[in-house]
């Protein structure tokens, strides 16, 4: 039983929004729920970014502007600022994909240790990230995982990529800044994992700095979970996890039929979002050997952790327990979270303009997608205007 609903309330949700800015995000979402628009302006966006015609000004001032925090570091402090003052923390996600040279990938980690170089005085933002995928090629992985012989230059190219986990894991650990591993593709999942825990036994020996993600469409992530605690339990190290619901649904399903096997994805919703609850009971269990990033925009997830937390007497602010949201949505979960005393923390893309379109494309996309996300943003938005006016 909900208690306190705590996000209804639209003024502590939309603080930080001056009247301009709800406006905007009232038309973004507004056309964000019309899926033949997203897929028209996809391609459209597409086209035009590759023909190299102007439309990076339109693009930053309406659909990045909202969903990022700049083009570089520096660029997002404003709005960091801003929402710590309201308790609310930021994690700075370098969000530039599908690279694929040797150059970009270390250009990737010199990113990512500026940025934890960047915040390790900022208590604003404990928290840094990235994505396996950013470290190496995706085709490299994806061979560890089906355990076929390396050339002689692709096992130098795995010890680079082993190498780059390392510094940042190293980096995380030197300066007590969380480190946030993003989760893959199923098929190229299981040489992450192995990599992150074997980070985990090396750096996680006092606390959770480094943290795996669980995709909890996934119908096997709850007792990889459990095996995951039970080895941690004999090599002496603390586990952390971000709980996600997942990224790729569509992608599994599709190359699961085309390749005959079972997918790995829950067979519907109700049967996720039943196993993203029981991974939060089962770490909650075990809040002191597991830490928590809940990375969730569902409101009944977050009010069963909140329960669960005053059950077992976990205090609002335990180190241990964090809720995530990305920057440009859920605020009425973010903030209202936050005004209450839980640890609180945005994702914040960032980066060049054209090469963040990728990140927001599978926004806006992912957005159409979920039912009632949108619905849900318009309808919130709409009632704040509405407080606002009367």
């Amino acid at each position: 039983m909900k208690t306190d609903q705590i996000f209804e309330n639209t003024e502590i949700a939309f603080n930080l929004k001056s009247d301009s800015e709800l406006e905007r995000a009232y038309f973004l979402f507004k056309m964000i729920s019309i899926e033949p628009l997203v897929r028209i302006g996809t391609a459209a966006t597409n086209f035009a970014i590759k023909a190299h015609l102007p439309i990076e000004g339109l693009i930053r001032s309406t659909v990045f502007d909202h969903f990022c925090g700049g083009v570089n570091e520096d660029d997002c402090l404003g709005i960091i600022e801003k929402m710590y003052e309201k308790g609310v923390s930021s994690v700075l996600d370098y969000s530039v994909e599908g690279k694929e040279t040797e150059e970009e990938f270390d250009f990737a980690v010199e990113k990512t240790l500026k940025i934890i170089d960047f915040v390790k005085n900022k208590k604003s933002i404990p928290i840094a990230v990235f994505k396996p995928t950013g470290f190496g090629r995706f085709s490299l992985y994806k061979k560890i995982v089906l355990e076929e012989e390396l050339t002689k230059k692709e096992q130098g190219e795995w010890e680079r990529v082993v190498n780059r986990f390392d510094k940042v894991c190293k980096s995380g650990y030197d300066n007590n800044i969380a480190v946030l591993i993003d989760a893959e593709e199923s098929w190229i999942q299981d040489a992450v994992d192995d990599l992150v825990t074997k980070m985990m036994e090396k750096y996680n020996t006092k606390k959770a700095i480094v943290y795996n993600t669980l995709q909890m469409y996934r119908h096997d992530r709850l007792e990889f979970l459990k095996h995951q605690h039970n080895n941690a339990k004999v090599k002496g190290y603390f586990l952390g996890f971000k709980l996600v619901r997942g990224a790729y649904m569509e992608k599994e399903n599709d190359r699961a039929y085309k390749k005959g096997y079972d997918s790995p994805i829950c067979k519907d919703k109700p049967a996720t979002d039943l196993n993203f609850n029981e991974a939060v009971k089962y770490m909650l269990d075990h809040i002191i050997d597991i830490s928590l990033f809940a990375g969730t925009h569902n409101e009944d997830s977050s009010y069963l952790i909140i329960d669960l937390m005053k059950i077992k007497g976990i205090k609002k602010d335990d180190k241990h327990v964090w809720f995530g949201q990305l920057y440009g949505m859920s605020d009425h979960i973010s903030f209202n979270l936050a005004y209450k005393g839980y640890n609180v923390a945005k994702y914040i893309p960032f980066g060049p303009v054209k090469d963040v379109m990728p990140y927001l494309i599978r926004r806006a996309e992912e957005n159409t997608s979920v039912a009632g996300q949108t619905g849900r943003e318009l309808n919130l938005i709409k009632k704040e205007k509405s407080r606002r006016k009367f």
